[in-house]
């Protein structure tokens, strides 16, 4: 007997298969029937009648930092709001695990991490401590380049020693054994960007024995975009694991239509017989710590022009707006600014939102083959955070599915969802197929589309009707059932229990 009954939705089943009409059914847990239910429903059981709104499987943000939010915000909203049921963390090198809780990890991330809490040290203990919360949704974990770095290292600027390569690799292999699905690197950031080639590469051979993989925020994403690739498959191919490289973008408008060289040079990995994937974030502007964009012996003034204040502890009444506009209302320069800002009491943890992103490149990212989605939202509701934060999935299946004709609706379906799980190695998730987990979304596709903006970013989307997560039924209409039904996942292996 089934606990939950859909009648009359069409079904997009996740594979990329056109949608057709008919029922689906859950029972403990899991998917029942597809197409003709049968069975009956046990008592107190649910039947829904869809009136042919869509059932897809719940969508995956191959790209998250939600490591601390399942600790601060359990009831993930601004994910369930999106149809959002299983993210990826401990994306671009930062990672709850390994932890040391004498440390402020919070603090070597630059405010990534906010949110955490607990006595754990590794991958078992993040996801005992996380289950504890009650998450809403499901979470797979990466094990961080960065934070594995940083407590073997602190924040030295220099190669490791032998000694430190060998407890950084244990500290990887450690993570990947408990179920972390890969290693991840932010060569970009501090302490990270210290790093050699051949550093990155003895860590990430610790994934090849778990055919795990290396997902990558590349070391530069704009003037030297080309090589920073050529690197990220050398690691890949020196480690002989799988390469993901994160939110793919050509940042800079000297730069614009460069990712059309980089998707060939992936294409022709491929060719090769490489393995490659990449996702996208749907916007023109990046997000990060602002500390990590400047130089404070010479700041780039024209970086600045482009620069929106997110989260500022020091001065909060310069979040949501444009450094240009700050600088002339105060009649400093940018430079002073910049430096005013960063060198104040918790400066180096400032949020900044930089339009950098040519609306042109995201249409062709978004056109790619088996190109996925991450969000990349930084969990920090305080301030005006970026938008993708609750709008990153209804804003691709809505402007560019249904208004800009980018990519099928299927299409995008299977790019959020089997296609994700299987390259993060989710285990019976991602298509709606007897057996697998019952993680699904109900939606609108004639009206289904993000409302977030970058005056008002928490805003939710429209056009989600239900979204259920292991069976539970998580959030209908507007209103979080709070049942706490999300999983910790391990890579390629049933849940963390």
């Amino acid at each position: 007997m089934n606990d939950l009954i859909f009648r009359n939705v069409n079904i997009l089943d996740g594979t990329g298969a056109p949608a057709f009409n008919g029922d689906v059914s859950v029972k403990e847990g899991r998917i029942n029937e597809v197409g003709d239910v049968v069975e009956g429903l046990v008592s107190g059981g649910r039947e829904i009648d869809a009136g042919g709104a869509t059932l897809a499987p719940g969508l995956i943000d191959t790209h998250a930092h939600d490591d601390g939010a399942f600790f601060r915000h359990p009831g993930m909203e601004f994910k369930l709001a999106q149809g959002v049921t299983t993210v990826v963390s401990g994306n671009c090198g930062f990672s709850a695990i390994p932890a040391d809780p004498t440390q402020d990890s919070v603090a070597a991330s630059g405010g990534i991490l906010a949110g955490l809490e607990g006595q754990f040290t590794d991958l078992d203990g993040y996801f005992a401590a996380a289950l504890e919360r009650g998450p809403a949704i499901n979470n797979m974990m990466l094990v961080g380049h960065n934070t594995v770095r940083s407590l073997v290292m602190g924040g030295e600027k220099r190669a490791p020693t032998d000694t430190e390569i060998a407890l950084m690799q244990q500290h990887v292999s450690h993570a990947l054994a408990q179920g972390a699905c890969g290693f991840s690197s932010g060569l970009i950031y501090r302490p990270g960007r210290y790093s050699e080639t051949a550093e990155v590469i003895e860590l990430a051979k610790m994934a090849a024995p778990f055919d795990a993989l290396y997902t990558t925020h590349m070391r530069n994403e704009g003037d030297k975009l080309l090589e920073a690739v050529e690197e990220s498959l050398a690691i890949a191919r020196a480690s002989d694991v799988h390469l993901h490289i994160s939110h793919h973008k050509s940042a800079g408008k000297p730069n614009w239509g460069k990712v059309k060289a980089s998707l060939a040079r992936v294409d022709e990995a491929l060719s090769q017989g490489q393995r490659v994937t990449l996702d996208v974030y749907p916007y023109t502007a990046g997000s990060g710590r602002m500390i990590e964009y400047f130089d404070l012996e010479r700041v780039n003034e024209g970086f600045a022009e482009v620069v929106r204040i997110a989260n500022c502890k020091a001065f909060r009444h310069y979040e949501g707006r444009m450094l240009v506009d700050i600088a002339s209302e105060e009649a400093i320069s940018l430079t002073d600014l910049v430096k005013k800002i960063l060198t104040a009491p918790n400066g180096d943890r400032t949020l900044c939102i930089h339009f950098i992103i040519d609306e042109n490149d995201v249409e062709t990212n978004l056109a790619h083959a088996d190109m996925m989605v991450g969000s990349d939202g930084i969990p920090d509701l305080r301030g005006k955070p970026h938008p993708r934060l609750f709008g990153t999935f209804p804003r691709v299946l809505g402007h560019y599915v249904r208004e800009r004709g980018v990519l099928s609706l299927p299409e995008a379906v299977r790019r959020m969802t089997s296609l994700s799980a299987r390259t993060f190695g989710m285990l019976d998730r991602g298509e709606i197929k007897s057996g697998y987990h019952a993680d699904l979304v109900l939606f609108q596709p004639d009206t289904i589309i993000d409302r977030a903006t970058y005056d008002e970013p928490m805003e939710a989307p429209a056009g989600i009707d239900m979204v259920v997560v292991n069976g539970q039924i998580a959030l209908e209409g507007d209103q979080h059932s709070g049942v706490g039904a999300g999983q910790m996942l391990r890579y390629r292996r049933g849940a963390f229990a």
